[in-house]
């Protein structure tokens, strides 16, 4: 078992365990922590709580400490730093005629990395454009090609629903989503209506997912003969959110949505 605190370095970034150690540190405050990247400023997300060796990756970092108002003056600092490392980098990449797209760029904490994050359609050669940008910054410079996905969720922006994307305003992780899951659904298939601003399909077509599954081992499939309240009829289609049931009826000829109680197989 291991006393941790959950860490989150972006807004809607991923949660990272740390050993919070001596430090009293509870939930909402802002910590100073050392990482692969090298020393890094967040939010304490999570607030202590043990958890298995098995939720954590093992070495365990420690918490360095708490943050106070000079570290959030130099996160401040970096912010400006890098809307000036993005102007830099999109006049760099101009000059190297390179087919790539610049989305983001961030300072390390701790001011010893610079990192690009990029889109592009294949693999980008980039090695001058490293060259040309570590001479202008004298620091380590990193490139990293991102997805569009990733693309999104730094960029942010409105979905089709009309509210701020999942992925920029909370969802840490992104799962994998398929077309079946629009099927089980039974939503329309058109790609304009199924995908996000990112162009692949909409993360939100997995929550309910679940429940849709379970419905189907419960529900009556489609094409089933059944009888009801109202009559005989055939299964045509079914509504797992509401645990409903639409049935043709032969006795009145038109489909009727049913609850699930008041349907039984034939």
């Amino acid at each position: 078992m291991y006393d941790v605190v959950g860490v989150r370095f972006k807004k809607a970034g991923k949660i990272y365990y740390f050993d919070p150690a001596e430090h009293p540190v509870s939930k909402d405050q802002h910590v100073i922590v050392e990482t692969a990247r090298g020393v890094e400023y967040g939010k304490v997300v999570v607030g202590p709580k043990t958890v298995e060796e098995s939720d954590v990756v093992l070495p365990l970092k420690k918490v360095i400490r708490i943050a106070g108002d000079p570290d959030a003056k130099t996160v401040d600092e970096n912010r400006g730093a890098a809307k000036n490392a993005f102007t830099v980098g999109l006049q760099k990449i101009k000059d190297h005629a390179l087919k790539m797209k610049l989305v983001d760029v961030e300072y390390t904490f701790d001011r010893n990395k610079i990192i690009f994050y990029f889109t592009a359609e294949g693999r980008v050669d980039f090695r001058e454009l490293v060259k040309d940008l570590a001479g202008v910054f004298r620091t380590r410079i990193e490139l990293r090609q991102i997805g569009v996905r990733d693309e999104a969720k730094m960029l942010g922006g409105i979905g089709p629903c009309g509210r701020v994307l999942c992925c920029s305003s909370w969802l840490g992780d992104f799962e994998p989503v398929s077309i079946k899951m629009a099927k089980d659904q039974n939503l329309s298939l058109n790609p304009t209506k199924i995908s996000g601003l990112c162009g692949r399909l909409m993360c939100c077509l997995k929550y309910e997912h679940d429940n849709y599954e379970s419905a189907k081992e419960e529900l009556p499939a489609v094409g089933r003969l059944v009888v009801t309240s109202m009559g005989e009829g055939k299964v045509v289609g079914i509504n797992a959110g509401s645990r409903s049931v639409h049935v043709q009826l032969f006795d009145l000829g038109k489909v009727k949505e049913l609850p699930f109680d008041d349907v039984v197989l034939k």
